[in-house]
């Protein structure tokens, strides 16, 4: 490094850092995102809110111990009433399934079809997720019709 903390590239690491952030701040001037709690914001979160997930382990096992079990080739999931307004949804993802970065994939693209499709999921269900291995290379489309097919959903009128 040259002198005074100086790159070859020119000026410091921290100038550089600042200038990074604002070329990331004008290309997503333009953009406008909707992050889960419907207030625009260009880093919102993306991910289901707090109160649309099963988050502690007795909420895991209740749903284990006095749920319905539902299978396909590609998922394992529990179903249990929970007398909520809403769903919640969890997922449990083995280590067995990949690596870290197989197993957030996996995980990101049921969030993904639970995002999509959440109108047409009844309400008033909590729901634990176990994908196989082929979750994380499926062509989404099958996924999509996959997980649907195994989740509770209100009844379409016929055209």
């Amino acid at each position: 490094m040259a002198e005074g903390g100086e790159s070859r590239t020119g000026g410091t690491r921290r100038e550089r850092a600042g200038a990074d952030a604002d070329t990331r701040d004008a290309s997503l001037a333009g953009a406008t995102f909707t992050n889960v709690r419907g207030t625009n914001d260009a880093r919102g979160t993306r991910n289901l809110p707090r109160e649309w997930r099963l988050v502690r382990r007795s909420e895991f096992e209740a749903v284990y111990r006095e749920g319905r079990r539902r299978s396909s080739a590609t998922f394992l999931i529990f179903l249990r009433a929970n007398g909520l307004p809403r769903n919640r949804f969890g997922m449990s993802v083995k280590k067995a399934l990949g690596n870290a970065v197989v197993r957030n994939r996996i995980r990101r693209r049921i969030r993904e079809v639970l995002r999509l499709h959440r109108e047409e999921i009844l309400p008033g269900w909590d729901v634990v997720i176990h994908p196989s291995r082929s979750v994380a290379t499926l062509e989404f489309t099958k996924l999509e019709a996959e997980l649907l097919a195994l989740l509770p959903r209100e009844k379409r009128a016929a055209k």
